[in-house]
Formats: C-alpha cells, structure tokens, sequence
C-alpha cells in the first residue's frame, strides 16, 4: 500500500501546486480591473520587488556559489561594469545589450580558462 502512494506523491504534489498557482492567477484576473497601479502599496511593492533583484544580483556577484565561485572576484566585477557602461550607453536600448556583453564575457573567460 506504501509503495502505491509513493508511487503517486509526486504527482500529487504538482496537482497540488497546479491548482494553487491558477487559482491565484485566476482571482488576480477577476480582481485586476479593481486594482489602481498608482496606489501606495503597488509602489512599495515595486520597491521592494527592485530592492530584491538588486540584493540577489549583489550576492551572485560577490557571494557566488556553483561554477560561478571559480571565475574570480576580479573578472566578476569587471564584467558587471562592463555590462553597466554598455546599459548607460544606450538610453533607449539597454537591457538586452548589457545581459549580451555580460554573457558573452563570462562565457569567453569560462572557455579560455
């Protein structure tokens, strides 16, 4: 008997987390037309949301973990302002540009490394 639910645990939790994650979706749908995007708390959340991204773009650079551990400090640093002078050089397109040169770099040390 222990055997067959195990058999089924993991689907169950994928069914489990599939109608969490639609059910979610699906009340953010119904309630988005009464949602005012310029409210305080939208914007304290867009705050929080940068301040987070910001933290964990920081703490890969200077804390990383995995293979990323083995590019040193120094080359890390280099290719985030690399990446950041390309982003401030053009105003209109920037993001793309900036995560090409910060992939491109890294991927060019890991392969001459």
């Amino acid at each position: 008997m222990m055997a067959a639910i195990q058999d089924w645990t993991p689907w169950l939790a994928l069914l489990g987390a599939s109608v969490g994650t639609y059910f979610c979706r699906a009340i953010g749908v119904v309630l988005s037309d009464q949602i005012n995007q310029d409210s305080e708390i939208f914007r304290w959340l867009s705050a929080v949301t940068y301040a987070m991204v910001a933290a964990l773009t920081v703490r890969m650079i200077l804390l990383p973990i995995g293979v990323l551990a083995q590019v040193p400090m120094w080359v890390r640093v280099a290719v985030c302002v690399l990446s950041v002078g390309v982003m401030m050089s053009h105003p209109q397109r920037r993001l793309v540009p900036a995560l090409l040169t910060g992939t491109l770099l890294i991927m060019s040390y890991g392969i001459m490394a």
